[in-house]
């Protein structure tokens, strides 16, 4: 799941930050159509930090995890001809991002219930 985030975070070596996003389970969609660069839902924090993601009529309360081990996003780029290459490989791989944190989300979605006033007639 890619999370598009209103701010980017610039760690202490000067790449950015980015958070993994671990879900519990599996995301249908209705129509089974690919859910590939879909609206999902939406995230928020609360005052206290907990993470809360909300997709559909779902709400799901999560928590932020340190990794053991930080993950590299890495774009592999193909050199061009006639570029300066350094040994013997034609590709190329540039370090985008670096991922620290995650935010799980390991229990059950609950339902949105709109409290709707019954009307006396």
């Amino acid at each position: 799941m890619r999370c598009l985030l209103d701010e980017l975070i610039i760690g202490d070596d000067g790449l950015p930050q980015w958070v993994l996003v671990e879900l519990q389970g599996d995301l249908t969609s209705r129509t089974e159509q690919a859910l590939k660069d879909k609206f999902i839902g939406d995230l928020h924090y609360t005052r206290q930090g907990v993470p809360v993601l909300i997709i559909g009529h779902h709400i799901l309360y999560g928590k932020v995890q340190d990794l053991r081990k930080p993950f590299a996003v890495m774009e592999k780029v193909k050199m061009s001809e006639g570029a300066v290459m350094i040994g013997s490989a034609p590709v190329v791989y540039h370090v985008k991002a670096v991922i620290r944190k995650k935010l799980l989300f390991n229990t059950r979605p609950k339902p949105i219930i709109a409290n709707v006033p019954k009307s006396t007639k």
